[in-house]
Order: structure tokens, then C-alpha cells, then sequence
């Protein structure tokens, strides 16, 4: 499979680029290559080769889960600069 100047100059006319005569062939033949390649990766069988979510096999190291006690409402109110007795006071940020 391969494509031609015309779809190269329809694709960039899409995406609303302007292209030179030399880049527009410049393109063309680095598409051209890429399909070239594409194509030669189906001739592979595939058949029996499991599919993949990332090519090294690697696992997740999580910490375990330790059930702690949080934050009382007077120790998260300690420092900050604007508050009532119990809430945050932070300005207005949603308008009509």
C-alpha cells in the first residue's frame, strides 16, 4: 500500500498546513516508507504470540495499606491564615 501527492496534499489542506512542493514530497516518500515497513511487520505470523501491554514484564510495587488515624479538624485548621472554627476561608473563585 501506498499513498500518493494528492493524499499528502489533501491531508495537509486538513490540517491547514502549508506545505512546499518539496516537503510535500519529502512526506510522501517518508509515508511511503513507514507503509513500506507496516507492511512488511504483517507478513509476520502472529498467530500464536500473546498480546501486550508493555514490552518488558514488570510489576507494580505498592506499599501495603496501614490504617492510620487522620488529621483532627483543630490540627488541619492550625496554620492556616483565614479560618473559622471549623472550616477554611479561601476567596471567591466561581463567578456568574
Amino acid at each position: 500500500m501506498s499513498i500518493s501527492l494528492k493524499d499528502i496534499e489533501k491531508t495537509a489542506y486538513l490540517a491547514r498546513l502549508n506545505l512546499s512542493e518539496s516537503e510535500n514530497k519529502k512526506y510522501l516518500d517518508q509515508i511511503n516508507q513507514v507503509l513500506t515497513y507496516i507492511e512488511k511487520l504483517n507478513e509476520l505470523d502472529t498467530e500464536n504470540v500473546e498480546p501486550l501491554s508493555h514490552p518488558i514484564e514488570i510489576t507494580n510495587v505498592f506499599r501495603d495499606y496501614v490504617l492510620k488515624e487522620s488529621l483532627s479538624q483543630k490540627k488541619s485548621l492550625e496554620n492556616a491564615p483565614f479560618k473559622t472554627d471549623k472550616f477554611f476561608i479561601a476567596p471567591k473563585v466561581v463567578t456568574k
